[in-house]
Parts: structure tokens; C-alpha cells; sequence
């Protein structure tokens, strides 16, 4: 299959299954996201540690969660922030987001092609998008390109465990056994969850993100794996 092929069949996905996305990913993942996110967040605003920002932008933005973390959390850390921008390719998705979250900014985009200006933005996240991303090379490029000096891109991510643990193992059977068939019942859409099993065994492992990043101009500042190897953080500075 093609490139774009791929692509716009993994958008089309989305695009189905966005009016249950919100109540499958609370169920599947017992809420535990939300400390992921608010973690991501808290440290991103510590590395970045001025007290004003201009513009966030959250890629991937799905159904706008991680851009109400970033705004809920700025207020906790006592930073203001002027603008929060999401870029997704999903229109089903970015739909429910605006309904949810009408205060923000959105554009209907790929990851390869953000509608902002160079250097315009201070913070650039990610939260389990990337691997859906077909041209993560030309996507990670996009994202200096988006970024001014010194500002951080924010990846949250299910990263490919090459050598398990026993705890990565149980892992590994709950988001290959169970976690399809739970979010296939919600969704009514059980072709959807299956991807993400296998959508994680075709991505990168924790090192070759680093190495990747790195390739596109940053400098890894933070990477850690939380919840049994589950989700990894990694933060990275644009040299």
C-alpha cells in the first residue's frame, strides 16, 4: 500500500470511530492517561521554565484532550499562555474536540504539513499520535520547522518493547488480547482496535525515537517509561 494510501485509510479509521473514542479510552485505560498527561505537561513547563508562552500546538489532537491538560496545568503552574492550537487530520475528531473544547484554535492537517508559521510555536506535543504518523521523518522535520529555538516537542507514546519484562509481558497481553476486544464492543468497531496492537509492534522502540528526534535537530531532555513500560515520555529540545 502507498504511503497516502495508508495514510488516508488510518484517518478514514478515525473518522469512524470518534463518537465513542472518548468513553473507549477512559474504559481501556482505567484513567490512568490522565496522570501520563499531566505529567507530560508539568514537565515540559518546568524545562521551558518562563512564565508566559506564546503558542502551544498539539498534533494528533484528536478529541482535544492534551490541549485541556496543557491549558488546566499552565494555570496550576502559573504560566499564561496566549494560544492553544490542534492540527489533526480527522475531521470526525477535530468535531467532537471543538464541541468539547470551543475555546481553542483548530486546523484540519496532516502532521507533515502544519497551516503555522516558522518558529511560532514554544511547545509542540504529541500524545499517542506519532505512531499513527506514515512519514514520521518528514513529520519530526515539520515540527522544528514549527518550533522556535530552544522550544520543546512533547511525545507521549506506546513504544515497541523489543526485550520484555514479566510486567512488559502481562502488558503486551492485555493491549493484544483484551484492550482490542473491549474497544471493539464500545466502538462497534473492532477492526479499529485491533490496529493498535499491531500499530504499536510496526513502530519504534524508545531508543530509535530518541535517535530519530535527534536526526531532526533536537536534544533529548527527558525519556521515561511509566505503567508497566505501557507509555513512554519523551521531551526534546529543538538545538
Amino acid at each position: 500500500m502507498q504511503e497516502q494510501e495508508k495514510q488516508e485509510k488510518i484517518v478514514s479509521m478515525f473518522d469512524n470511530i470518534a463518537p465513542t473514542y472518548d468513553t473507549a479510552n477512559r474504559v481501556m485505560s482505567m484513567g490512568v492517561d490522565k496522570s501520563w498527561r499531566r505529567k507530560a505537561c508539568d514537565l515540559a513547563y518546568g524545562f521551558y521554565a518562563k512564565d508566559s508562552i506564546d503558542k502551544i500546538v498539539d498534533v494528533a489532537c484528536g478529541t482535544g484532550d492534551m490541549m485541556d491538560f496543557w491549558k488546566k496545568r499552565s494555570e496550576v503552574n502559573g504560566i499564561a499562555v496566549g494560544e492553544i492550537v490542534g492540527v489533526d487530520p480527522s475531521q470526525g475528531m477535530v468535531a467532537v474536540a471543538r464541541e468539547k473544547f470551543p475555546k481553542f484554535n483548530y486546523h484540519i492537517a496532516k502532521a507533515t504539513e502544519i497551516p503555522l508559521q516558522d518558529e511560532s510555536a514554544e511547545i509542540l506535543s504529541i500524545t499517542y499520535g506519532i505512531r499513527n504518523v506514515v512519514e514520521r521523518e518528514a513529520a519530526l522535520k515539520e515540527f522544528n520547522r514549527v518550533l522556535k529555538q530552544g522550544g520543546l516537542v512533547v511525545i507521549l507514546e506506546f513504544m515497541k518493547n523489543e526485550n520484555p519484562s514479566m510486567l512488559g509481558k502481562i502488558r503486551d497481553f492485555y493491549m493484544n488480547k483484551i484492550l482490542p476486544k473491549v474497544g471493539g464492543f464500545i466502538s462497534k468497531n473492532l477492526e479499529a482496535y485491533e490496529y493498535l496492537p499491531n500499530s504499536i509492534e510496526d513502530f519504534s522502540t524508545v531508543e530509535n525515537m530518541k535517535k530519530e528526534l535527534e536526526t531532526a535537530g533536537f536534544e533529548i531532555v527527558y525519556a521515561k517509561s511509566f505503567s508497566m513500560d505501557i507509555s513512554t515520555l519523551l521531551i526534546a529540545r529543538k538545538k
